[in-house]
């Protein structure tokens, strides 16, 4: 299968000593039960976890939630998430040459993003963040077409009408409202289509999402928020976000919430179809807070040793999602030499592809800025226009005084 032939797939910091005794007297008086969410790996133990994939690659069993894929299938999965973290890597690679601007890679999100977006619907429609690439791979989105924006030549890259997937959202958490407000507008058409919001925990925090909680509570609208707790919000651990399990949150606003091991594909994809089916039946939105962690940088301008430690990465790793559904894979007779070796030659000529595309990808025109900000043109705009053009002349005046 071509790259390409995916759209054919859619439906299958430290503390001073005084905050320090702050904390340990609050730790004696709270109770077990009300302890707060450290953010750490063992913390996930203590909470509720759907998982349908351990760790080690064993299958196992959950009461409400179920899934029966075929081979072919869990293959797809298997390729879908090989295939995204290449191109990811290359992005990340891309960016430390000089190629893009920025990016914000999903390393360790694979599973999450892959199997919420698998279990979408051609007509179900998805407000993303900056991170949700793996979504776009779903969705159809040609990577390349992601890859714009970080290079500056363009404002997005695709149309969101084609894919139903909307453009890469940069303000934290705002898309949650559009989610919200699209979702009453799909509720007020009579369709039986869904809306799914991606947002971080970090974005737990603002406003917006809070608003959006509220909206759609009260509208009943048919949106399924997808929370990847990938544990730090840049430098900010989940227990300075919040002092309960995120998905518990939503009890508040009156909608369940569900803890899903976002390092399970199986998992992510069982409790999102779910999910999606209750909003799509007039049950109104439902919370998914996927338990994974950011294996690298927030982003390429970050340095996460300054304020996580060695050992937590280390601990992650063990759970790596592609390990361990390839070792589910392999144990299960599903996959074989042949096929992984066929998987590993997609990846090396789709890594050439993106990065062909990249370093072809036209310089924007200098002056585009200054192009529609106004339907009928402004007098400052004009001005400024000129202003930056004069400036970017300067330099050829003295390239051409140096040629002499």
């Amino acid at each position: 299968m071509t790259v390409e032939g995916t759209a054919q797939r859619k439906n299958t910091r430290g503390s001073s000593k005084r905050t320090t005794a702050a904390k340990a007297t609050s730790a004696k008086k709270a109770s077990p039960a009300k302890a707060r969410n450290s953010g750490r790996p063992e913390q996930a133990e203590q909470d509720q976890l759907v998982q349908l994939l351990t760790p080690e690659g064993k299958r196992v069993e959950h009461p409400d939630y179920s899934i029966d894929l075929s081979p072919d299938e869990l293959r797809g999965l298997y390729r879908d998430m090989v295939l995204t973290r290449k191109f990811d890597a290359e992005a990340t690679t891309l960016q430390r040459q000089g190629e893009l601007g920025l990016w914000a890679s999903l390393l360790g999100q694979e599973a999450a993003q892959i199997g919420s977006g698998r279990a979408l619907r051609d007509d179900d429609y998805v407000f993303p963040t900056y991170r949700e690439h793996g979504v776009a791979w779903c969705r159809g989105v040609d990577p390349t077409n992601l890859l714009g924006m970080f290079r500056g030549v363009n404002h997005g890259g695709w149309d969101p009408s084609t894919n139903n997937f909307h453009l890469y959202t940069i303000v934290i958490g705002s898309q949650t409202l559009h989610a919200t407000g699209y979702a009453m507008g799909v509720q007020k058409d009579g369709a039986d289509s869904a809306v799914i919001a991606y947002f971080g925990d970090g974005a737990s925090s603002q406003g917006d999402v809070a608003e959006s909680f509220t909206f759609s509570a009260v509208y009943n609208a048919p949106v399924v928020f997808f929370c990847q707790n990938n544990q730090w919000a840049i430098s900010e651990p989940t227990e300075k976000q919040t002092r309960v399990p995120l998905y518990q949150r939503a009890r508040g606003y009156g909608f369940p919430g569900v803890r899903v091991d976002g390092n399970d594909v199986l998992a992510c994809l069982a409790v999102t179809r779910a999910a999606l089916e209750r909003a799509r039946t007039g049950q109104g939105p439902m919370l998914i807070e996927a338990f994974t962690y950011r294996m690298g940088a927030h982003t390429t301008s970050d340095d996460p040793t300054k304020y996580r430690a060695d050992e937590e990465r280390v601990a992650w790793e063990a759970k790596d999602p592609i390990l361990r559904l390839r070792t589910y894979l392999e144990a299960e007779g599903i996959v074989d030499e042949a096929y992984l070796a066929s998987i590993d030659e997609e990846r090396e000529a789709l890594g050439k592809r993106v990065r062909d595309a990249v370093r072809a990808m036209p310089d924007p025109d200098d002056m585009a800025i200054f192009e529609n900000v106004y339907a009928d043109g402004h007098a400052l705009v004009d001005e400024e226009r000129a202003q930056f053009a004069a400036y970017q002349a300067s330099f050829v005046d003295a390239d051409a005084a140096e040629g002499n």
